[in-house]
């Protein structure tokens, strides 16, 4: 083939492969679905046609909207088994690695995840998870960058609902405040005992700030995450603030908001953190002028 010779760093070829196994793996649920769906991405990245093949500027890119593709279709195949029951994995470093993050990632997130409809779980992975872009995750989904976010909120309050016993006033208010003392205090043992035992962290950056981008599960990292976002430095605040009706945390940076977090709580504990540094979600908290009484008003962070 033409492009048989065009050179790739090793380095790089392992971290896409990951990549695209942990799309797959999200949006299945199953480490051995995740393998098949990769291996036929490929199949059809080496089908092209030499011109077809040439005219692709973002390997990586193509290859994880056919992933996504693939995925949907399974998704959507009646009577589709859930997790579990798939042919065994290679025994090899990456297999290992897979079987790891299927260890992290709990049980209860997997099993609110097949709980969504197909195309609500793919905007939901797609969007939250990997933030990719709404034309992206439109052209996987096959609906409108509209209906897409709708469908992302659509799976958020989902998995919300999903998380056990809704965590009265008084809770919530009681968790978000020990979360932003520990953290104004930097201490990691305190935070961690506030956070349930499968924590899951979301971040959300929209590809247009460094922020993590991709989710980070258990009590130990979950709290390290948080330690170092909200770590004290001049000229930053962290206040409780009322975000999507309930008590979450605002963080502004010279007056203005630079994220917005909501903590969902389960049986006192934080169960997940949903950080939003996307500066195009946090327009409407800075529509105020900088320092106004209401600069942030009571916006809502999707």
């Amino acid at each position: 083939m033409e492009f048989a010779d065009e050179a790739v760093p090793i380095g790089e070829l392992v971290d896409e492969r990951r990549h695209l196994l942990d799309v797959a793996f999200w949006m299945l649920g199953s480490t051995g679905e995740a393998d098949g769906v990769v291996d036929e991405a490929y199949q059809r990245w080496y089908a092209l046609p030499g011109s077809e093949h040439g005219a692709i500027d973002a390997p990586r890119a193509w290859l994880s909207r056919v992933v996504g593709g693939i995925c949907l279709e399974r998704l959507a195949r009646p009577g589709r088994r859930r997790r579990g029951g798939c042919a065994p994995e290679p025994a090899d470093a990456a297999g290992e690695r897979r079987r790891m993050l299927e260890r992290e990632v709990s049980e209860v997130l997997l099993g609110a995840l097949d709980a969504l409809s197909p195309a609500e779980r793919a905007a939901f992975v797609l969007n939250d998870v990997f933030g990719m872009t709404p034309r992206t995750v439109a052209a996987i989904v096959g609906r409108s960058e509209s209906e897409c976010a709708e469908l992302a909120e659509r799976a958020r309050r989902c998995l919300r609902a999903r998380q056990g016993r809704t965590a009265t006033s008084l809770e919530q208010d009681a968790a978000v405040h020990g979360v932003r003392e520990a953290c104004a205090a930097q201490d990691a043992e305190r935070l961690v005992v506030l956070l349930a035992s499968d924590a899951t962290a979301f971040f959300d950056g929209g590809g247009k700030v460094r922020a993590q981008i991709r989710p980070v599960h258990g009590p130990d990292r979950v709290a390290r995450s948080l330690l170092t976002l909200l770590a004290p430095r001049a000229r930053t605040t962290v206040d409780p603030h009322s975000v999507n009706g309930r008590t979450g945390l605002v963080v502004r940076y010279d007056r203005r908001v630079a994220a917005v977090i909501s903590l969902d709580i389960a049986d006192r504990c934080v169960v997940q953190v949903w950080v939003v540094v996307n500066p195009d979600k946090l327009r409407p908290w800075n529509r105020a002028a900088p320092g106004s009484p209401d600069d942030a008003g009571h916006g809502s962070a999707p």
